[in-house]
């Protein structure tokens, strides 16, 4: 006998896919998730691809993740793709230190975050 298998986290028209262990604050990873909400999946990818950020290497990683999802696991047209949900939330934070002067030390702060992207199919209208 095996377990039941969990219910889908998304409706039937949709893939996610979440990055957990992106290097950076969930600040900056934000406003890259900001330039790609609502957009079409194409359209997404280009944005990240040329953006400055750095984060939006990472970004694009996951998107691209969702895409093949989409296509792969739940036949869903990669065309008609459309960015539904592009949430930014903490993960860990690595504590470090750097030693200063007179013997004293001060707390260096390596924060991660998490990227959760739902792409859905866009019915034509």
């Amino acid at each position: 006998m095996s377990k039941p298998q969990s219910p889908r986290k998304v409706d039937d028209k949709s893939a996610l896919s979440v990055g957990t262990q992106i290097r950076g604050s969930a600040q900056k990873l934000n406003l890259v998730a900001g330039l790609i909400r609502g957009r079409s999946a194409s359209d997404a990818m280009n944005i990240l691809a040329f953006s400055k950020k750095a984060m939006a290497v990472d970004a694009r990683k996951v998107l691209a993740s969702a895409i093949a999802n989409a296509e792969n696991n739940h036949n869903l047209d990669v065309d008609a793709l459309v960015v539904h949900e592009a949430s930014v939330g903490k993960s860990i934070t690595m504590k470090r230190f750097a030693t200063r002067g007179r013997g004293k030390s001060t707390r260096i702060l390596k924060p991660f975050s998490r990227l959760r992207i739902v792409v859905r199919e866009q019915e034509e209208a």
